[in-house]
């Protein structure tokens, strides 16, 4: 995804605990929300809608996918 002039760069956020290792990062674009790889700053960039961003979250919150944690 890239950013022409006049495009304000997305604001990245990383968990607190994250510590500068390897991380996923995530910001809000208009009506997007956005992932990426801390490590690649060149990307790629994934988009989701908000509705599919709290979908994701509640099936963290819910456990959904604890079984992918070893």
């Amino acid at each position: 995804m890239a950013y022409g002039r006049g495009q304000a760069s997305p604001v990245w956020r990383t968990s607190l605990s994250c510590n500068g290792g390897e991380c996923v990062k995530v910001a809000a674009s208009g009506e997007a929300i956005l992932i990426a790889d801390s490590k690649q700053h060149e990307g790629p960039i994934l988009s989701y809608s908000h509705t599919e961003w709290q979908e994701f979250v509640s099936g963290i919150k819910n456990g959904d996918f604890d079984d992918l944690i070893k």
